[in-house]
């Protein structure tokens, strides 16, 4: 602001000075033609009358035709120099504005007019100013600018800073709420000013991750509880077995079933801490692959460990409409995804049913399906049935062995291959798992 004030300011100086001098040519030019049609010298009296003190910071020099100096005002030392470029602009009837450099080191604004007669030259009227004033007054206001500058930083730093406080405010007190927020209180929540503002859209911005904070917490804690509870049973089990078979001495071969049963309780630990350990890597994405995946045959090794599966209890396992589709995964990780599946559409299918699965490709998406006529999914459930630990028939989750993992895992793959898993009632009768992957 202060260099664009200066500017305008130098330019008004010279624009006065342009204006005063082109005033005083103009009438010099008009009083000499007026006496005898020819450039005469005027009255000093006559311009004294017309211009009053404003002529005494102008001079003028008259010029003949062919630029011969001639009259000229007192103050002038020497001749006023005549440039070329302002000998052409009179030729062609228009004014010069130029600023030159008098012998004693005078800077002077100057304007040339040219006089003409009946169409043709008669001479010249060149009037001058020193520019002196101006640039007096020019470096007083730069002066003042320069004291004026840095008082205006400091006030505008002051002011910046209060006002930035003044602003802050609120969002110094967000972060303190927000610190006071700890994992033992997730439930408390950022209040919002109500302006709808920006520091609202941040307080709901960090509400919704409380509330994200929140529910993982939660999930966490009923995961723990959860894992803790299937981890316990089968412990308890096998701690009361080896208890009973240590309390009395006993035969070899109840020592052998009282192992057996240990054994049993030995493998379920163990499938547990698997499934435990292949559900957090495959939320995580940890460990998997990425490579180009034929599901085809893939489905095949699937569909002949499902068939091993359903032998003796009467279910059918069978392939229905395939088409030829890649995705890209992991492969183990995909056939444990469809394997889980298999499991648990021929668990929960009653003698005589079917389990299917087909493979599709719709444009860049790839569905794998597998439909079982079993017993169906209450809708209500629907939304449960992919959480970890979560089975709708407890009784014989535990006479097969399960521990509410498989569904769980299944989800974690598909999401850690960017895809989904979705749940339908079938058409006739139990459910329709789909797989959806995005195509290679």
């Amino acid at each position: 602001m202060g260099v664009l004030s200066y500017r305008v300011l130098a330019w008004s100086l010279v624009w006065d000075v342009d204006a005063s001098i082109l005033a005083v040519a103009e009438m010099i030019r008009a009083t000499g033609q007026a006496r005898t049609g020819f450039l005469q010298d005027p009255a000093p009296e006559d311009l004294r009358e017309i211009f009053g003190s404003r002529l005494l910071d102008t001079f003028f020099q008259l010029l003949d035709p062919e630029g011969e100096p001639g009259r000229r005002s007192p103050r002038l030392g020497g001749p006023l120099p005549l440039s070329a470029e302002a000998r052409r602009n009179a030729a062609r009837g228009r004014e010069t504005f130029e600023i030159v450099t008098l012998p004693r080191q005078e800077r002077v604004r100057l304007v040339t007019l040219a006089v003409r007669r009946e169409g043709r030259p008669a001479g010249l009227v060149q009037v001058g100013m020193s520019l002196g004033r101006v640039e007096a007054a020019l470096r007083r206001y730069l002066q003042i600018l320069l004291a004026l500058v840095p008082l205006g930083l400091g006030l505008a730093a002051v002011g910046g800073a209060w006002i930035a406080r003044g602003a802050l405010a609120p969002v110094r007190a967000m972060a303190r709420q927000a610190r006071e927020i700890t994992a033992a209180d997730l439930t408390r929540r950022i209040p919002r000013r109500g302006a709808g503002d920006e520091l609202d859209y941040l307080a709901d911005t960090l509400n919704a991750v409380l509330a994200r904070l929140d529910a993982a917490f939660t999930e966490l804690r009923r995961f723990t509880a959860d894992a803790a509870h299937e981890l316990r049973t089968p412990l308890t089990a096998l701690k009361g077995g080896l208890e009973v078979a240590l309390r009395h001495p006993r035969s070899a071969e109840e020592y052998a079933r009282t192992i057996r049963e240990s054994l049993e309780e030995v493998d379920r630990l163990v499938r547990l801490a698997e499934d435990l350990l292949l559900l957090s890597r495959s939320t995580a994405g940890a460990g998997l692959a990425r490579q180009r995946v034929d599901l085809e045959p893939l489905l095949l090794d699937v569909l002949d460990i499902g068939l091993r599966l359903a032998r003796g209890t009467g279910v059918t396992v069978r392939v229905g409409v395939v088409e030829p589709a890649a995705v890209m995964g992991d492969a183990t990780a995909l056939r444990r995804l469809f394997l889980n599946l298999v499991e648990n559409a021929v668990k929960y299918t009653l003698e005589g049913g079917v389990v299917e699965l087909s493979l599709a490709r719709t444009g860049q998406e790839v569905q794998v399906g597998v439909r079982d006529t079993g017993i169906g999914i209450d809708p209500v459930d629907a939304g449960r049935i992919f959480e970890p630990f979560v089975r709708l028939d407890d009784a014989r989750s535990r006479e097969t062995g399960g521990a509410g993992l498989g569904l769980a895992i299944a989800r974690s793959i598909a999401l850690a291959q960017a895809g989904t898993i979705t749940l339908e009632r079938a058409p006739k009768a139990g459910s329709l798992f789909t797989v959806h992957l995005p195509a290679a």
